[in-house]
């Protein structure tokens, strides 16, 4: 007998080794989240929430408490848009040997499937009597069709009895988890508490600027107002945050919606045997299917509407506690919120991005033509023209978005025009363009026949308003030899000759040019 110890130790030293520790992070000490806008959108394009192709630069602070060796350390709740490729884990004494995107998220379709073949406990509770009664089962088949059950009496689909009925499981399968999970595997030269930083890009995120301007009585200055508006489309919320926005033009190559593996949720449909072959009879006829949402409950976006007079009066009549800062991030922009935010799964959190009194401006009645073009009371785009200086009350980096004008009419508030912002440099002129104007016309006519192949053309600015207009005329052209000198001598502003005139209150101004007939 004692010469089979040896054999058995040898047996029991060539065993598998005990399973390798799991050390579970459920939630991060601290978070910061960096979004960047969709670079698809058209500079002052509004945010889509229920299409949002932005992401985000996550960084969370994890601590870990490691056991001696190699260990499995799981970074639950991260983001379900996470790029597993572009996740950093540094803090970790032994480095990352591997790491894995766990993506079977828990659901009923993912329970079931993860059971097959185990036992569970069916529980049934008479309508009639209210008795409840529980039998051991086992799932035969998983949720892709109908459920199967194994019991004692046989076998039947689930909820085809005519009972309500509900599965008790004795446990989550393995692979399952309640949060989208990055693993990763660690090896420590000893059992020690480590503070832990993982960083990662996450899709699912946008961001957008939205100003609001109030013409002051004077009609020369406006006060200017922009909210940040930070979208997250993640089921995960991200609490007490430090949050930023970047803005300007980033190159980007990859395809990170490819590169992103959302966790799995596969669909449970249950389907019935047919009429009469239940173990209780035939099942109930199925309940009628639900009305359609309301249009207002469409969106699956928690998002937050603010309109055009409610966004007025709480960014110019209340004070602003918080404002972000502006820092500069190579040749982009960063806008960082200065305190701890929330940011909401599926919604959308907007705090004050700028605030600027006083702000010199001029209204400019402008249209853009070719020489040869002819109209009848056509009407000019209406912008406001602001200098992006700090000697004009300016000078900061201003990202594109929405914008509404207000002007005081009566003691309230009226809104005058909706115009889009791209973004502007310091130094810049700033042109936003709120609409087209009723008041100012602009006839184009050839009024004499041509001469020498030579058409003269009149155009005459007419201003309805009780005030002065400045009118700007951009002649676009393409060959400035055979135009005529009147219009060559002009001055270009934006790339264009243009005719500059200030138009008296309820009068008019002509200008006359020639242009050479085609052959």
């Amino acid at each position: 007998m004692m010469r089979r110890w040896p054999l058995l130790l040898s047996m029991l030293a060539a065993t598998p080794a005990a399973a390798q520790p799991v050390v579970t992070s459920l939630a991060p000490d601290k978070v910061s989240v960096s979004v960047f806008r969709d670079p698809g959108r058209d500079e002052g394009g509004e945010i889509s929430p229920n299409w949002l192709e932005g992401f985000a630069l996550i960084s969370e602070t994890r601590t870990v408490d490691l056991p001696a060796g190699e260990a499995t350390v799981r970074f639950e709740g991260v983001a379900e848009g996470m790029i597993a490729v572009s996740a950093i884990v540094t803090g970790l004494p032994g480095g990352v040997v591997q790491k894995n995107r766990d993506a079977a998220l828990l659901s009923p379709a993912s329970l079931l499937d993860g059971s097959l073949g185990n036992r569970v406990h069916i529980r049934r509770t008479d309508g009639a009597t209210g008795k409840v009664t529980e039998e051991e089962a086992i799932i035969r088949s998983g949720p892709a069709g109908a459920v199967v059950l194994q019991t004692s009496a046989g076998y039947e689909a689930l909820r085809c009895t005519g009972l309500p009925e509900t599965i008790l499981y004795g446990g989550v399968p393995a692979g399952l988890t309640a949060k989208p999970t990055l693993s990763v595997t660690t090896r420590s030269p000893a059992a020690q508490r480590a503070t832990v930083t993982l960083t990662y890009l996450s899709t699912g995120f946008d961001w957008a600027s939205n100003y609001v301007a109030r013409v002051r009585e004077d009609g020369k200055t406006l006060d200017l107002f922009a909210w940040l508006t930070v979208a997250n489309s993640n089921g995960e919320s991200f609490a007490d945050a430090g949050l930023a926005a970047i803005a300007g033009t980033l190159s980007k190559v990859s395809d990170f919606e490819e590169l992103a593996e959302r966790p799995r949720t596969p669909p449970l449909h249950l389907r019935c045997f047919p009429t009469g072959s239940g173990r209780y009879g035939a099942p109930p006829p199925p309940p009628p299917p639900p009305a359609p949402p309301p249009p207002a409950m469409e969106s699956s976006m928690d998002s937050i509407v603010v309109t055009g007079s409610r966004l007025q009066r709480a960014a110019m009549m209340s004070p602003v506690a918080v404002v972000a800062s502006q820092e500069d991030l190579g040749d982009l922009k960063l806008y960082r919120v200065p305190i701890p935010v929330t940011v909401a799964a599926n919604g959308q959190k907007q705090v004050a991005l700028l605030v600027k009194d006083r702000v010199p401006f001029r209204t400019i009645y402008r249209l853009r033509l070719y020489p040869g073009d002819e109209g009848k009371a056509m009407e000019p785009e209406i912008l406001l023209r602001m200098q992006n200086k700090e000697a004009e009350g300016l000078g900061i980096p201003l990202p594109s978005g929405q914008a509404a004008v207000f002007e005081p009419v009566g003691g309230h508030e009226m809104l005058v025009g909706e115009g889009a912002m791209r973004d502007h440099a310091v130094g810049e002129k700033v042109d936003l363009v709120i609409g087209e104007s009723s008041q100012v016309r602009i006839d184009v006519e050839n009024h004499v026949p041509p001469k020498n192949r030579q058409h003269a053309y009149r155009i005459t600015v007419t201003n309805a308003n009780p005030h002065p207009a400045d009118v700007e005329l951009g002649f676009e052209v393409d060959d400035s030899d055979s135009l005529d000198s009147r219009i060559r001598k002009l001055p270009r502003r934006d790339g264009l000759l243009t005719w500059a005139v200030r138009v008296p209150a309820n009068g008019s101004k002509t200008f006359h040019y020639r242009v050479k007939a085609e052959d």
